[in-house]
Formats: C-alpha cells, structure tokens, sequence
C-alpha cells in the first residue's frame, strides 16, 4: 500500500463529527483533506452539490470532473495518474435534481482498484433509505467500503446540521485542522437533542420511510395519468417535473400558490441547465391521497395554461 494512504482497514469502527449545516459539512472536511494530504487529486461526479464544489474550489489542488454517473469516464481520469498518487473521488448516493441513484457498487471497485478513497454526500438519503434509515449504501450493503459518508441532520431528519462519518484517524484530523469547523458555532444542546431524539426514533421506526414510499409510488402514478412530465432520469422519492424554460417555470409556480394553493419551488439555472427548469416535488408522510390528487390536477391545468409541455409531448424526444 503506497505511504500516502492511512492505514487503516475500512470496514472498521466509525467515527462522527457534527457540523452546524450539511453545507458546512462537506465544504470544511473536503478543503481540509485536499490541504492535508499532499498531492492530492479530486475527482468530482458532474452533478455535485454547489457545498462539494465549493469545497473542492477553496483548495489550490489539481481537480478533474467525471461525467454524470459514467464510471468508464471516471476510471479514465484514475487511470491517467500513478497508482501511488493520492486521489479521492466525492460524489453523491440520491442527486437532489435529477432524483437518480449513483452506481455506487462500481465507484467503489473502480476507485479502490485505482487506490483513491472515496467521498459519499447521502444527505437526500440518510433517514429514507436502507436498514434504520442509514442511506443508500447501507441499503447496498456497502457503506463499510466508502472512505467517508457525509450526512444531513436537516431534510429527513427533520432539524438542521449536518455530520461525517468515517474513521477514528480522518474525523480527529477534520476535527483538528478543518477551519470550517474549529472556528464556527456548534450547535445547541437542545437542537442537538432534537436531532438524536430523531436520529433514534427513524432507526426503530419504519413507518415513516414506507409511507413516504408508497405515497411516493402513489404521486409518481397520478402524474403519469394527468400526463404531467416528471424526468425519466428519476428513481427516487425526488421527482424532477421539466418545465423547460425560466420564466414560465416562475409564473407557473406563482399560478400554482395564487389560484391552486400549492407551493412549489421553480429550480432554474444555475441549480440546474439552461432548458431543464423544473419543479422538485415531494411528497411526504403526512401527505394525503387527497392532497396528492389535488397536486396533479393543479399540474396539469398550470401545464394546460401557459403551453408548458405535457409529458406525451416533452418526451417524444430523450431528455437527460
């Protein structure tokens, strides 16, 4: 095993570190790993999170971007360096936009064959997906091979923070050199309370993460039926619907809160490309059939109002 990698073997003992935010989470841990591994090259997916970037930006460190979910893209950058150079590949389990799933499994081989650890943001999947809500990697029975996961305390967890989970010798040197950490506020007793009073109750209780699902199940159908065009990218409990030009996507959600009570977000440019503007709709535990129903008629009539492009017509070409 060349020097530069700790040596320690990754299915042991983890050990967590909180952060005030999720964003605060990934920017300080991924600027203080790039400064205090020497030489050390990023290799970040296409389709990370603005905190990840952020991160990756505010270190002077050679950085390189795999193709959104490609891992033959991704073996060629690894490739392309010395077996013994340090390298640490970061991306995502469930992409905030999209609602899609990383292939996480082949990352995993294909990093650890090139000898680079590995960085995973699951904070879309923390508390909603695998065995006690441990995220997507868990659920794939993977989550001893990665290097770091990185969490939310926010979304479904339900408070705010945000949290690493690795081994005892990269948390004690996040905890001791990351900037991003030392010299910010920590949180408050009683809002870390409500975090681990959350924590505890989504790892005994199931019921929540099946409702979500299957209400999930239940709002992907009836947007099908009233033809609303929710991406085929989407695989998860985010349900990206294309609207496909700026302006519209503002005055259609400005119609949707006026005349049908329904309030959703419009994600333009930069958050995602020029041409795939879109509302990200949820649905959650406490949302009923009826609200469901109510939600996909008012989509569809919005639609229908300003010319917006049905699924049947938005379609007929692939959208990414």
């Amino acid at each position: 095993m060349p020097a530069w990698r700790p040596a320690w073997p990754i299915g042991t003992a983890r050990k967590r570190r909180w952060f005030p935010t999720g964003f605060g989470s990934n920017d300080a841990t991924i600027q203080c790993l790039l400064r205090r591994i020497p030489n050390c090259v990023v290799i970040s997916e296409e389709l990370n999170h603005a905190s990840i970037v952020n991160g990756i930006r505010s270190a002077p460190n050679e950085r390189k971007v795999f193709r959104h979910n490609d891992v033959e893209h991704l073996e060629q950058i690894l490739a392309s360096y010395p077996q013994g150079q340090p390298k640490i590949v970061v991306f995502e389990s469930v992409y905030s936009m999209d609602g899609d799933i990383a292939p996480i499994a082949e990352i995993v081989e294909v990093a650890k064959r090139y000898n680079a650890l590995t960085y995973l943001d699951e904070v879309h999947a923390v508390g909603m997906y695998g065995p006690r809500g441990a995220g997507i990697a868990a659920e794939l029975g993977l989550a001893d091979q990665i290097d770091i996961i990185q969490g939310t305390m926010a979304k479904a967890i339900g408070v705010i923070g945000g949290y690493i989970a690795s081994t005892h010798v990269i948390v004690d040197a996040v905890r001791s050199f990351a900037t991003g950490f030392i010299f910010t506020t920590p949180l408050p007793p009683a809002v870390t309370a409500g975090c681990l009073a959350s924590i505890e109750h989504l790892k005994a209780s199931s019921s929540e993460r099946d409702r979500l699902h299957t209400q999930t199940a239940k709002l992907r159908e009836r947007l099908k039926q009233h033809d609303v065009p929710v991406m085929p990218c989407s695989q998860t409990h985010v349900l990206p619907v294309l609207v496909g030009e700026a302006r519209r996507c503002k005055a259609a959600a400005e119609r949707l809160l006026h005349t049908h009570d329904v309030y959703l977000q419009p994600i333009n440019y930069p958050s995602v490309p020029v041409g795939t503007e879109r509302f990200r709709v949820n649905a959650t535990p406490n949302h009923s059939d009826a609200q469901i129903e109510h939600l996909a008629v008012s989509l569809r009539e919005t639609f229908e109002h300003f010319s917006i492009p049905l699924a049947s017509q938005a379609f007929s070409t692939e959208v990414a």
